[in-house]
């Protein structure tokens, strides 16, 4: 390994100054530009590689940050993505029907009282060097917290446990909207019946459209910045422990501007 001072003559640079800048504190735009690396990571990602500067920006605005385009595609560069150009082709016959049977059915809708729409998504959550993944059901109206699943695997086992979950504890009555992005694990003939056996309708995103499920974004900014920012989990016990004692704050005792700062358990006792 190179030492300290055989590096500074590469770089023509002195010791202190070396030092120094070691010393020196992380500014509170460098400390932000970490967060939204993290986040636009995640989206990226899930993206496949597809999500350019617009639809990266447009998700961050929709998780609560105030960030510019500019900077936006800066912290691509930093990160080094770029998105992947998709080859243009030709629709099989039925694949339209099979995507455009679940429309948007909240766009410019609100809830007025809870059991009317529930949302969910799935986010990743670090342990150690690998991901897992925290499967949610959210009462729109009142951002209850109504169901969760930690899984090491993305699928539909995960979203059909957290559904049935969601389901046996609240016994909604026929007409409550389920809204969800395209994510293949909502799409399963398994879990559009167990919808349909209970009067339920399924409604979905658009395509690359987080913007879509804004609900899901601010509840995934707000765990993330109160309970995952600045933590390291090492086992997946620990990170279980975490959500359970933060799931469990945020439903009965964190204050949410749009309930006129209420918790959610607060102001669906209001609501009743």
């Amino acid at each position: 390994m190179m030492s300290v001072t055989r590096l500074c003559a590469l770089y023509g640079v002195t010791r202190a100054g070396y030092y120094a800048w070691r010393a020196r504190p992380v500014s509170p735009r460098q400390a932000q530009d970490r967060v939204l690396l993290k986040e636009m990571q995640e989206m990226f990602e899930r993206s496949d590689g597809t999500y350019g500067s617009p639809r990266l920006h447009r998700g961050l605005r929709a998780r609560g940050h105030r960030v510019s385009r500019r900077r936006v595609e800066r912290l691509m560069r930093v990160g080094g993505w770029r998105a992947r150009v998709v080859r243009v082709y030709r629709r099989k016959a039925g694949t339209h029907r099979w995507f455009g049977q679940h429309p948007n059915r909240v766009q410019r809708r609100q809830a007025t009282r809870p059991n009317q729409i529930w949302v969910s998504d799935v986010t990743y959550l670090a342990v150690g060097t690998r991901w897992w993944y925290l499967a949610t059901v959210l009462d729109q109206c009142s951002r209850r917290v109504l169901a969760w699943k930690l899984g090491s695997i993305r699928d539909s086992r995960l979203t059909r446990a957290t559904l049935e979950a969601a389901l046996r504890r609240r016994r909604p009555a026929a007409g409550l909207i389920f809204h969800s992005d395209r994510g293949s694990e909502y799409l399963g003939g398994w879990f559009r019946q167990r919808l349909d056996d209970h009067g339920v309708r399924q409604s979905m995103t658009r395509g690359g459209a987080p913007e879509e499920n804004p609900h899901m974004e601010s509840f995934h900014h707000s765990l993330k910045a109160d309970l995952i920012q600045g933590r390291r989990f090492q086992t997946v016990t620990e990170l279980r422990q975490h959500l359970r004692r933060y799931l469990r704050f945020y439903n009965y005792r964190r204050l949410h501007s749009a309930l006129s700062y209420q918790s959610p358990v607060d102001y669906e006792r209001g609501a009743a």
